[in-house]
């Protein structure tokens, strides 16, 4: 394994880095401000599309699509680093990039598993940031971490499908730009507990489909990633061809769009963790408390320390993670997607929980980016399966190996 940059990742990273210290972060404050004044908490507001313009302009766009037909064509290892460097601001530089879940997953999904037609209607104003999307997998009136659980139906009748159920947390669907819904349900629920499931787009407009309300994540609306909505589907008819794939492939394509959901999670969290870290730096050296520098307080160098070594820990295991990914698939990285979706978001919280004591009082305000940054990586910890489930599985997979 060699995690050094080849010049393709090098001339991206350099380019990358540049664009963050132009536009992104001296555009944080104008973004908080255009939040403020906004009547729809929900609705994006005008910096970002001058970042997106910025960032096209500089071929930094749709870096995370390993596929030269649509995306930049880069491998996960090349990703890895970028992405990191959009973690360190996550409600500007992802969207700016057009890497911005649930887009990013959505526009891989469709990349391998849509028809042309799905893929010449949705795919490719998805890649020109001209729409947004939402993915609409999880339920609240089932347990959806297990995602055979789901109790959503879709029921063929002629040349149509009609959709019922309730969905939230589904991603993306707040945002008014938003016209396509990837719904997850059940089109046999006699069949194998895992070719149950289907997936089928839904375009919002669609008598039926009624997005209900938005869902804040520890107080945070979210909103420019397009919030998280609760969705209501009540004998919502679509053309039979806005079936993803085949009958019962919906569990199998979930699967297959959350891996490589993962590791971009895990790789933008290792930039959230590293501007903890440089905040927290910088606090501790400029201020002053009980006659000394914070910086020289021995529990203070502790979290410093310990932030370094879990953050270059972390990095290295989700290098390792898109390396495998690289070279012998997604299957064969399963468990080292399943070891970075445990690791990565607790090393997160740990670092900016850290950073935030160190601020004090100012670390909880909307003073400082470090509140909305630990929202997130707390968040993280659920979305995509939570800790319980990824440790489950994982052991069960450990024990295989000693028990046969």
């Amino acid at each position: 394994m060699d995690f050094g940059f080849d010049e393709r990742t090098r001339d991206l990273h350099e380019r990358l880095t540049q664009f963050m210290d132009d536009y992104v972060y001296p555009a944080e404050p104008l973004f908080a401000a255009q939040v403020a004044v906004q009547d729809d908490p929900w609705t994006r507001p005008p910096i970002v599309d001058e970042l997106k313009r910025a960032a096209r302009e500089r071929g930094l766009w749709n870096l995370f699509l390993p596929d030269d037909a649509h995306g930049a064509g880069l491998t996960n290892l090349q990703y890895a680093p970028l992405a990191e460097i959009t973690g360190r601001s996550p409600h500007l530089a992802p969207e700016a990039l057009n890497c911005a879940a649930p887009d990013t997953g959505n526009m891989e999904l469709l990349a391998q598993f849509g028809s042309a037609a799905q893929r010449d209607r949705w795919l490719k104003p998805l890649l020109e940031g001209e729409i947004r999307s939402a993915f609409c997998m999880t339920e609240p009136d089932v347990a959806s971490s297990d995602a055979t659980n789901i109790s959503t139906r879709i029921v063929r009748d002629g040349d149509e499908y009609v959709v019922n159920g309730r969905k939230w947390w589904s991603s993306g669907a707040m945002d008014r730009r938003c016209e396509l819904f990837i719904v997850m349900g059940k089109t046999d629920p006699d069949a194998h507990r895992h070719r149950q499931q289907s997936m089928i787009i839904v375009p919002r407009d669609t008598p039926g489909v009624t997005v209900r309300r938005g869902l804040t994540v520890f107080g945070f609306t979210d909103g420019p990633h397009g919030g998280h909505a609760e969705v209501s589907f009540d004998d919502v008819r679509v053309p039979a061809e806005n079936l993803i794939a085949s009958e019962g492939d919906g569990f199998a394509i979930a699967q297959a769009r959350l891996g490589p959901g993962r590791i971009h999670h895990c790789m933008r969290l290792i930039g959230k963790a590293e501007r903890g870290l440089e905040l927290m730096c910088q606090r501790v050296l400029s201020r002053s408390a009980f006659g000394g520098p914070i910086a020289d307080q021995g529990v203070v160098q502790h979290w410093i320390a310990e932030s370094r070594v879990r953050i270059e820990q972390a990095r290295l295991l989700v290098l390792k993670t898109a390396w495998l990914m690289d070279t012998v698939g997604n299957k064969g990285a399963h468990t080292e997607i399943q070891a970075i979706k445990i690791a990565v978001p607790a090393m997160a919280e740990w670092v900016l929980d850290k950073a935030i004591q160190a601020y004090g009082a100012a670390g909880v305000s909307q003073d400082t980016p470090l509140a909305a940054l630990w929202a997130s990586a707390r968040t993280l910890r659920l979305a995509d399966g939570p800790d319980e489930v990824h440790r489950a599985s994982l052991a069960r997979r450990e024990l295989r190996r000693w028990s046969e």
